[in-house]
C-alpha cells in the first residue's frame, strides 16, 4: 500500500492527503452519534490542541523548510520566508474583512464580515471553511516541494503534515457538529454541515500542489504563505474561541499538547 501511494503522481497523493485531512473531520462531526453531551471545557481544550498543531505544523513543515530551501538563492534567506509569511496573513484578513462569518460560541450579532442573511449554521460553516483554506493549501504545497525533488522537502514530512493536521481536524469537526446539535438541529443535519467545513481541503491540497509544481521558484514563498495562513487563524480564531469560556488555562495546557505532538511526528517522521 505505502510503495502504490509512493509511485501515484504528485496530484494524486495530494488529493488523497487532503481526503484524508477532510475525512478526519467528518469523523469528528459524527461523534455526535454516540456521544449524547459535550462538555465545554473539554472542548476548550480540544480546541487549544488543535491551536498547537497548526502552530507547530506552521513552523516545522512549512517556515523551516522555506528559510531551509532559500539559502544560496537571488535574496537574503529571510525575505521569501517573511514575505510569504506576512502575505499568507493579509490574504486570511481580507477574506476575513469580506466574508460573512461567525465563531464558533459567538452570537449571531458578533457575526463578521459583509453583513449578510445568511443563517447561523451557514454562517458557522463560513468560519470553519475559511479556517480549512490554509490547511489544505499547506497539505498541497509539502506534496508539491517533494514531487520537485527538493533536498528540504520529504515524503515522511509531507505524510507527517497531513496526519497531524488530520488529528487537529478530529476536533474541529465536533467543534462545529456539536453547537448545532445543541441549538436544536438534528444530529444528521449538525454532521452535514459539521463535515462540509472540510470539503475545500483536498480541493486546496491539488491547488497547492499544482502551484509549486507549475511554478517552482514559488515554492519557499507557497510554504510560508501557508504558514502565515494558518498562523491568523489560530491568533484570531482559535486562541480566542478556546478562551471564550473561562477554560484559558485548560485550553492553553491542550495547545502546549497539541504543538508537542505535531513537532514529535514532523521531527520522527520527517
Amino acid at each position: 500500500m505505502v510503495e502504490y501511494f509512493l509511485s501515484l503522481n504528485p496530484l494524486v497523493q495530494a488529493l488523497i492527503a487532503g481526503t484524508f485531512c477532510w475525512g478526519m473531520n467528518a469523523l469528528g462531526a459524527g461523534s455526535i452519534f454516540l456521544v449524547r453531551t459535550f462538555n465545554q471545557k473539554m472542548m476548550d481544550g480540544i480546541l487549544g490542541f488543535a491551536g498547537g498543531v497548526m502552530i507547530a505544523a506552521s513552523f516545522w513543515s512549512l517556515l523551516e523548510p522555506s528559510i531551509a530551501m532559500s539559502e544560496g538563492g537571488p535574496v537574503p534567506v529571510w525575505v521569501p520566508a517573511v514575505t510569504g509569511f506576512l502575505l499568507g496573513g493579509f490574504a486570511i484578513r481580507g477574506l476575513d474583512a469580506v466574508l460573512p462569518h461567525l465563531h464558533i460560541g459567538a452570537p449571531l450579532k458578533e457575526a463578521e464580515g459583509i453583513p449578510s442573511k445568511w443563517r447561523r449554521s451557514t454562517l458557522l460553516i463560513s468560519a470553519m471553511t475559511m479556517h480549512n483554506i490554509p490547511e489544505g493549501l499547506a497539505v498541497g504545497v509539502a506534496f508539491g516541494a517533494v514531487a520537485l525533488g527538493m533536498p528540504e522537502a520529504t515524503m515522511a514530512g509531507a505524510i507527517a503534515l497531513a496526519v497531524g493536521i488530520g488529528i487537529q481536524n478530529f476536533p474541529e469537526g465536533m467543534a462545529v457538529s456539536a453547537p448545532l446539535h445543541r441549538d436544536g438541529m438534528p444530529k444528521w443535519k449538525a454532521f452535514n454541515y459539521g463535515q462540509l467545513s472540510a470539503v475545500v481541503e483536498p480541493i486546496f491540497a491539488v491547488l497547492g500542489a499544482l502551484l509549486v509544481i507549475v511554478a517552482q521558484p514559488v515554492l519557499p514563498y507557497a510554504l510560508s504563505f501557508a504558514a502565515g495562513a494558518m498562523i491568523f487563524v489560530v491568533i484570531e480564531e482559535v486562541i480566542p474561541e478556546s478562551h471564550r469560556n473561562g477554560n484559558a488555562d485548560f485550553a492553553t495546557m491542550g495547545g502546549m499538547i497539541g504543538f508537542a505532538v505535531m513537532m514529535t511526528l514532523d521531527v520522527a517522521l520527517g
